[in-house]
């Protein structure tokens, strides 16, 4: 399973984990001042994402989906932690047809989620707040995750790319207007990581992302 190397830069540490057959970008985000961590969209291999929690000293303290598809759900009952996603995805965790998971011959289906998250959320993590942004098109509830010069865009925004709208719940326009209204406003510097494919910046996504020209 490939990963790529850790980030610690201000306060923060950032290892992703590129799990499951689809490839899905999981991060495991921590204080390294307080141990303190969280995963965003574990979708699959829990005992590696163990693992790299011990190896760090880290306690989970939450896990976060930024949308309901399996393939970033599928590990969140491995963990015995609260868990959070926006309150109009809440649905999918219960339901393979609304994840997805039906579609390739599965059931996947997660716990409830401990906490429904609103647009403008703020989340703490030992001395870091992530915060909430609600980026609906993928699905109604697909939200971004701020957390100080990075945002963490889900299935939203990709590198040179968008998520798809062709599910079941998707809008095509509604995520373009989310790109552009919700995410494109912060500062070109500011990095992206999604939730699948590598990372990249607003400024790289202004200039050359097809999906978003005027």
């Amino acid at each position: 399973m490939p990963k790529r190397s850790p980030r610690t830069r201000n306060k923060l540490f950032i290892q992703n984990f590129v799990v499951g057959p689809l490839e899905t970008n999981c991060y495991l985000v921590a204080d390294p001042a307080t141990k303190e961590a969280c995963l965003i969209d574990p979708g699959a291999d829990p005992d590696i994402l163990k693992k790299a929690l011990d190896k760090n000293g880290f306690r989970l303290k939450f896990i976060i989906n930024t949308h309901g598809h399996a393939d970033h759900i599928a590990a969140n009952d491995s963990f015995d932690v609260p868990l959070y996603i926006h309150k109009l995805d809440k649905d999918f965790l219960a339901d393979p047809v609304k994840n997805m998971s039906r579609a390739f011959l599965f059931n996947i289906v997660s716990r409830p989620a401990a906490k429904l998250l609103e647009d403008g959320d703020k989340l703490g993590l030992g001395g870091l707040t992530l915060e909430v942004i609600h980026t609906p098109g993928h699905t109604p509830g697909s939200i971004s995750l701020k957390l100080e010069d990075v945002i963490f865009t889900g299935d939203a925004l990709f590198q040179q790319s968008v998520g798809r709208t062709d599910f079941p719940y998707g809008d095509g326009r509604a995520l373009i207007d989310s790109i552009k209204k919700r995410l494109l406003i912060y500062s070109d510097d500011t990095e992206i990581y999604p939730g699948h494919g590598g990372p990249s910046t607003i400024e790289a996504e202004k200039a050359g992302n097809p999906f978003i020209a005027e």
